[in-house]
């Protein structure tokens, strides 16, 4: 990942409301695996204070920087981590304690 890219996805998560909606999505991923369910863009809309318009552009900015997948199944909105992007931010933040 070269650091435009890096900046693209840290200016993205810089926003409270986009972190806050980033890290319900999170959630929502990480207990999929346990239920089976997915992160419905409806639910994520009822659990913030801010309107429809305003978490689709958070969605798109996070989308953007390639945080999230997003996908239509029938008229609800799906959204999904994107963990190729999460790993290699993980990887260019963690401190290799054995090269210092």
């Amino acid at each position: 990942m070269d650091t435009d890219r890096l900046a693209k996805v840290l200016k993205a998560l810089s926003n409270p409301n986009r972190l806050e909606m980033y890290l319900e999505i999170v959630k929502k991923h990480e207990a999929s695996f346990e239920t089976g369910c997915e992160c419905l863009i409806t639910d994520i809309i009822g659990s913030m204070n801010i309107g429809a318009p305003t978490v689709s552009h958070h969605l798109k900015e996070l989308a953007n920087a390639e945080l999230i997948i997003t996908e239509r199944r029938g008229k609800f909105l799906i959204a999904r981590i994107n963990e190729d992007t999460v790993d290699q931010v993980n990887k260019i933040l963690t401190i290799n304690r054995k090269k210092l």
